[in-house]
């Protein structure tokens, strides 16, 4: 299994529903979580979703995805929808290192491409990081690990994000395609070095696994997402690693 496939897309409305019928059959979830697709400050849709989710589930602990673009300036909308934990993928803080993984974002309606992109990137995912973390939201941060490219870096980001307010750190591997296709996985001494790096300056969250963006249960248990989404007809990747 891998990040990005799921049995369909859900409305923000439908959110609660599948909640409730997530509950059904794992009564011992305890935390909702959205990662996409695509970016989800992007658009309304992942707020509208927890803020649903939030009025019937108050006592579920609600967890958002986010590559952080846009924390800053949504803030107050991600805190008003019920959001106690925010992960947010930060791949480099170096704009050298980075345009290399990330080609170009779309910001202010203008496309960044290279370093300029980059840069204005990392100093957002700080500063939302910084921000969220001084309103009380704990914070995890994802590093997709990219041996030729972010491999010797992980101790700065760790550094980097930490000194910002984040509270954990994960690291996950890359499953090359797209852009990427042509770089390496690492292998799992690659991962335990990066790991023993990141611990130099945050706690490393060690438990991640390739999940798909459906799946409902407790890490090392049963997913039950089929029995959830069952009445969703299948619908095309929508790979992310964040």
């Amino acid at each position: 299994m891998r990040p990005g496939l799921s049995s369909g897309l859900i409305a923000p409305e439908e959110a609660g529903r599948y909640v409730a019928d997530a509950l059904h059959f794992c009564p011992d979830i305890s935390v909702v979580g959205i990662a996409g697709p695509g970016d989800t400050l992007a658009t309304d849709h992942a707020l509208r979703a927890f803020a649903s989710v939030h009025e019937r589930f108050p006592h579920l602990l609600k967890c958002m995805s986010t590559n952080g673009l846009r924390l800053s300036e949504r803030l107050g909308e991600v805190i008003r929808a019920g959001v106690d934990t925010l992960t947010v993928t930060v791949n480099a803080v170096d704009p050298g290192i980075l345009k290399d993984i990330c080609s170009g974002i779309i910001y202010q309606n203008k496309l960044l491409s290279g370093a300029e992109g980059a840069e204005i990137l990392i100093a957002n995912q700080l500063g939302g990081i910084k921000a969220a973390a001084l309103a009380g939201i704990t914070i995890k941060v994802n590093m997709v690990l990219i041996p030729e490219i972010n491999g010797d870096h992980v101790k700065q980001v760790a550094h980097e994000v930490g000194n910002a307010g984040a509270s954990i750190f994960n690291i996950i591997p890359l499953i090359p395609q797209n852009k990427l296709s042509e770089c390496a996985a690492p292998n799992c001494g690659q991962i335990a070095d990066a790991r023993a790096d990141a611990e130099t300056f945050l706690p490393v969250f060690k438990h991640c696994q390739h999940c798909r963006a459906d799946a409902v249960g407790l890490l090392g248990g049963r997913d039950f997402g089929r029995e959830v989404f069952a009445n969703k007809e299948a619908v095309a990747d929508t790979f992310s690693h964040g």
